[in-house]
Parts: structure tokens; sequence; C-alpha cells
């Protein structure tokens, strides 16, 4: 596999960990215990930090594109395996 199509293939993996994982830790005004300001939605999070969910999603991604490297590696999982009408 070329260095090209393994960050590409990795910035694909971030993308999808990034959404993943963007609602884990996310607290409401509400359940912060302070008043929800005038104009925000009530599911509006309280604070938001992006370094926080980028992180995860780093490191998430990390783990998912290792083991689909691997499989490209070793092949455990082919097209053959979702070959269900023979």
């Amino acid at each position: 596999m070329q260095l090209g199509s393994i960050i590409a293939i990795y910035f694909l993996f971030w993308t999808i960990s990034l959404f993943l994982v963007l609602p884990f830790g996310v607290r409401t005004s509400e359940e912060e215990g302070e008043k929800v300001l005038p104009g925000h939605a009530d599911s509006a999070p309280h604070s938001f930090s992006f370094g926080r969910a980028a992180l995860r999603a780093t490191i998430l991604s990390a783990i998912l594109f290792g083991l689909f490297y691997a499989n490209y590696i070793y092949g455990w999982v082919g097209v053959g395996f979702f070959d269900w009408t023979r």
C-alpha cells in the first residue's frame, strides 16, 4: 500500500471516529446545574473541547486503522468471506 493511500484511509477513519466520539462526555447546562441562556437549545452542550474530542478520535482511529492494515497484510477477511451465495 502506498503512503498516499495510507494517509487517505487513515483520514477517513479519523473523520468517522470523530463523529462517533462527539456525543461522549457532553453535558448540558441543566446537567451542570447552570441556567440555560435565552436563545440556546436545552440540549446544547454547556462547554465543548475540540481538543479532547480530537484526541479520542485519534486514539480510536489508530486502533481501527491498525486492525484494517493488519487485515490488509494478513488477509484475515477477504472477498470470499462475504460470498454466501455458493
